[in-house]
């Protein structure tokens, strides 16, 4: 009977100890030349960025991520990307829980929030190093735009970049470490910054960024995924048969085509993240109210006029109430 019963106690800790494997082990993220791999299996982002800011509000809340992820499922969005850090063990695992991944952006300046500046993003890397719903880390968000913030010269931020990406390696290496440039860098910077290893680019080239994809096979043989791309649903100017005002057509018809564009490409792109989830009254005027206007570097290739009306890029409103385009995006990324 003792044997019977060792026997038994012995079956059991096997079981439990194979439940806890097959539960708690991480994803394994790879790179096969210009694939992203996810437990060796290719990963193609199919993905919104997502900054979801309250109305009347000005800071990132997380208060509606239980139907912002239902939303998500539902759109077949696999893939979110964040502006900053998300210091939130709960909101973490409720995204891994939805089964969607995260490329969580670090920036150079947010004032001691785990930034480069202050170094204390390595705590971050450190605290979350293991957490199965993180995809990548991505330092800077179209920073070359901005020279102004690194006392007039590029160059400082670069240096920082790649030092910065440097510490990630020394702590992580489970995960790839991207950034964010605004457009098509050159090729001799992607091979200064050596510790790269994918790059995002924000690209906003009317409504079909192909000529981009070909211009990075001369200049580098590492991953490439669309970081921003897609169209706000405000019209200025009457253009293109779309008329003035408010206009869901027109962003549908964009989104659609760039989306396409992104897919016919899959053997250079590993996907792309339209931009954005939710509309951000807080971006140009009074954060109570939805404002037009706005405005952004190298913004002339939005579609279809031009302009981008910084508080009307959501494929949902700022009640959730779906726009027409999430209805593209939810027929082109559930195909």
């Amino acid at each position: 009977m003792k044997v019977k019963y060792f026997i038994i106690f012995i079956s059991a800790i096997i079981v439990v100890g194979w439940n806890y494997y097959n539960c708690c082990e991480n994803d394994n993220i790879s790179i096969k030349k210009r694939t992203l791999l996810v437990n060796n299996t290719n990963y193609f982002i199919k993905g919104v960025c997502y900054h979801p800011v309250k109305i009347g509000e000005e800071n990132r809340s997380f208060e509606n991520i239980d139907q912002d992820l239902e939303l998500m499922i539902e759109a077949g969005v696999n893939t979110i990307r964040v502006y900053s850090p998300i210091d939130d063990i709960k909101i973490l695992d409720k995204i891994n829980e939805a089964g969607i991944k995260i490329i969580i952006g670090i920036g150079y300046n947010q004032n001691g929030y785990y930034d480069i500046l202050s170094g204390n993003f390595t705590d971050y890397i450190k605290k979350y190093k293991d957490h199965n719903a993180i995809l990548m880390w991505e330092l800077g968000n179209e920073y070359n735009y901005h020279p102004e913030w690194f006392e007039d010269n590029i160059n400082n931020w670069y240096k920082a970049l790649n030092e910065a990406a440097l510490k990630i390696k020394e702590i992580d290496i489970s995960k790839p470490i991207s950034t964010a440039h605004g457009e098509i860098p050159s090729k001799s910077l992607v091979s200064k910054l050596d510790n790269i290893d994918v790059w995002g680019l924000n690209v906003y080239r009317w409504d079909d960024p192909t000529s981009i994809f070909k211009e990075w096979i001369d200049i580098s043989e590492k991953p490439l995924y669309i970081s921003e791309a897609g169209s706000d649903s405000y019209m200025t100017i009457e253009k293109d048969g779309y008329k003035k005002g408010e206009n869901q057509i027109a962003q549908a018809d964009a989104n659609s085509k760039i989306i396409d564009a992104v897919f016919n490409n899959s053997d250079t792109v590993a996907g792309v993240l339209i931009f954005q989830f939710i509309d951000g009254l807080w971006k140009a005027g009074n954060p109570s109210k939805q404002d037009v206007g706005g405005w952004a570097p190298n913004s002339i290739g939005v579609p279809y006029d031009g302009a981008p009306n910084e508080e009307y890029w959501g494929i949902l409103d700022i009640n959730r109430n779906k726009k027409k385009s999430f209805e593209v995006i939810k027929k082109k990324y559930n195909n």
